[in-house]
């Protein structure tokens, strides 16, 4: 799994980066499904835009998008969706099977 970390209009922190790190344990069920990850963390005048794009083995490519007006609170709010995305996507796997 590939995981890349861009962040526009700012630095991120090193203990944001961790932060983000310590989230994608929350879904490491779904590293063998996962081939690519991209997230782009913006930010705008008062707040932050926080964006992934996730490439499955499959071929599959999905966005998720979430505001937020700190970094790590939307951190947790981007890896919620995530995991219900990736939940979703192992259960259609396993029904074709």
């Amino acid at each position: 799994m590939n995981i890349d970390v861009r962040s526009v209009h700012f630095d991120l922190s090193e203990a944001s980066r961790q932060y983000l790190a310590n989230r994608l344990e929350r879904i490491g069920y779904a590293k063998d499904m996962i081939v690519d990850l991209l997230f782009v963390f913006t930010k705008d005048a008062k707040s932050y835009k926080l964006e992934v794009t996730s490439n499955l083995r499959w071929g599959t490519q999905f966005h998720l998008m979430e505001n937020s007006f700190e970094v790590n609170p939307g951190i947790d709010l981007l890896m919620d969706k995530l995991d219900q995305k990736m939940s979703k996507e192992k259960e259609k796997i396993q029904e074709r099977k």
